[in-house]
């Protein structure tokens, strides 16, 4: 076997991707299933050939099958039926389920990375690290949903009138979801017209001062 493995690493029959070994451990692939993805990454038609298959990756033809089954199960790969230019029926290999392993995996790395900006945000607003159960009710909002920028938002009014507890942040957040909004410009329109409905008189030369005066537990 390692012979084998030898050989076809050193043929350079077969590119391995960045991409394909991020999603051999997602799955924990076996070698044997590794290989059979690999082999079908590199084809350019995906005919469906066990014999080649086997042939070229030094597999035995039933080790091939068992592998490639396997991945099937795993959700990886899939056959498709699909017509030649002679109208004949030919079953090709779909990666579409490797393609999604690599696009959910990359959103949620996204995502992750975007969780550690929030808390340094935070960190660095508050002047001082936050706990455990804060780092919690940060993540509370972000898996319910709550728009990052509404969050920093709430943050920064609470910092600027020197309220810099999360109960504050909370109870901000809270009112502005029940109002509706989805982003900081939906906040400013709703003071704003709050503001010239009660003192139209009045003008506001800063547009942070909409937001950051505003009583919004009594609004």
């Amino acid at each position: 076997m390692k012979e084998q493995l030898y050989k076809l690493l050193t043929s350079k029959r077969l590119v391995v991707s960045d991409y394909l070994i991020k999603v051999a451990i997602l799955n924990n692939l076996s070698l044997n299933e590794f290989l059979v993805l690999a082999y079908f990454d590199n084809s350019f038609n995906n005919t469906f050939e066990v014999e080649l298959v086997s042939n070229t990756l030094g597999l035995d033809l039933n080790v091939t099958m068992e592998a490639f089954n396997s991945l099937m199960i795993k959700g990886l790969v899939s056959l498709e039926s699909v017509k030649d230019i002679e109208n004949r029926l030919n079953e090709v290999v779909v990666l579409d389920g490797v393609y999604s392993s690599v696009i959910d995996n990359t959103i949620s790395e996204t995502k992750e990375e975007v969780k550690e900006d929030i808390f340094k945000i935070f960190e660095r607003e508050l002047g001082r690290t936050i706990s455990s159960m804060e780092l919690e009710l940060i993540n509370g909002w972000l898996i319910s949903g709550t728009p990052e920028e509404l969050i920093l938002g709430a943050l920064r009014e609470a910092v600027y009138n020197g309220v810099n507890n999360f109960r504050y942040i909370d109870k901000i957040i809270y009112e502005w979801e029940k109002k509706g909004f989805k982003t900081m410009d939906d906040v400013n329109s709703y003071v704003r017209n709050r503001r010239e409905a009660k003192n139209s008189d009045k003008v506001i030369s800063k547009k942070e001062q909409d937001i950051l005066d505003f009583d919004w537990l009594d609004a």
